[in-house]
């Protein structure tokens, strides 16, 4: 079976940007070199601004809004609301909803199944009247009405079709006059107001608005451009003024830091620091120890005073041991008890 050949897809041409006219190319140049040396100077006093902003707000507005406002309201509810909210709780279970526990199931659940079972009783009557009395009324009632329309439908119709045929005419007549003063409206109105407002709105609004929307379109594609441009530059001023600042300001303090407080401070560490520190190290060791012999000196002072005065304390007497000591300990090989004497 031979397959039919199907033609190859064809791609859509990319459209071509639409040629610009005349007057947009020669408002163009102009607007974007005006708009340009306007908006560098705001760009670069926004991006200044914008730096500063961030400094502020996390070197100063952060850390003022956390002392001022975070801390304190954490504290305020980790030590006094949450407490607080506890307390009432437990204060609110406790004097009603227990209470009220209590009340709905000793004293409204008995009441209501009363209320409940009369109510039964009440429902089951009024099913019996309505069921074996009004039903009954009801179907008689039902009945002698049905009667009387019958009656009057016989006796109205007639005239309900004259006066229906009379309404029909004046309503097509109210309507023939209205649809009149309608079309007649309906023309005067196109011709006094319609038709000059479309000449206005051709021949005169529509090109002023052409013209004013090309110029607005100008300006805000040349408002988007300066305010690019502008970003580029304030870049490079910025990059510049922070390299200025850089080589005038940091690179001498690191110089001055490295080569020349650097070796100061290892000199005056190894020369005046270290030594000090060891001299204040003996000085604690030998004041340490000075310490130390006055106060055996005041102890060995105060027990000679107190032998002076009272005299030696006496020795203990040893006393005799019920259990043997050292090698005379009591094994189960030796006779010394009443179980193993021979």
């Amino acid at each position: 079976m031979d397959l039919e050949k199907r033609p190859a897809p064809q791609h859509p041409a990319p459209q071509q940007p639409a040629p610009e006219g005349c007057l947009t190319v020669a408002i163009r140049i102009p607007v974007r070199i005006v708009v340009l040396v306007l908006v560098v100077p705001v760009r670069m006093v926004w991006d200044a601004l914008v730096v500063v902003g961030r400094f502020l707000r996390d070197s100063v507005l952060r850390p003022l809004w956390r002392a001022l406002v975070v801390w304190p309201l954490t504290a305020l509810w980790r030590y006094v609301v949450v407490p607080l909210a506890k307390a009432v709780g437990w204060l609110g279970k406790v004097l009603l909803v227990i209470p009220l526990v209590w009340l709905y199931r000793y004293v409204l659940t008995p009441v209501g199944h009363g209320i409940a079972w009369v109510a039964r009783g009440i429902v089951a009557g009024l099913e019996w009247v309505y069921a074996r009395v009004l039903t009954p009324i009801g179907h008689g009632i039902v009945w002698l009405l049905k009667g009387v329309g019958a009656v009057l439908a016989w006796i109205f119709t007639p005239i309900g079709r004259a006066l229906a045929w009379c309404v029909g005419g004046i309503v097509w007549l109210a309507g023939t006059i209205l649809n009149g003063v309608g079309v007649a409206l309906y023309w005067i109105a196109r011709i006094l107001l319609v038709l000059p407002a479309v000449a206005l709105w051709r021949w005169v609004l529509a090109p002023v608005g052409r013209v004013l929307a090309v110029v607005g379109r100008e300006v805000w594609d040349a408002l988007g451009h300066a305010w690019r441009i502008a970003g580029h530059i304030s870049l490079a001023v910025g990059r510049f003024l922070g390299t200025l600042f850089r080589w005038i300001f940091v690179e001498p303090v690191r110089w001055v830091y490295r080569t020349v407080l650097t070796p100061v401070g290892h000199v005056i560490r190894d020369v005046v620091l270290r030594p000090v520190a060891e001299a204040a190290r003996s000085v604690g060791r030998i004041t340490r120890a000075a310490l130390a012999s006055a106060r055996e000196s005041v102890r060995e002072a105060r027990a000679d005073f107190r032998r002076m005065l009272f005299g030696e304390p006496r020795e203990r007497e040893a006393v005799a041991r019920r259990e043997p000591t050292g090698a005379d300990t009591r094994t189960l090989g030796s006779s010394t008890t009443a179980l193993t004497k021979d």
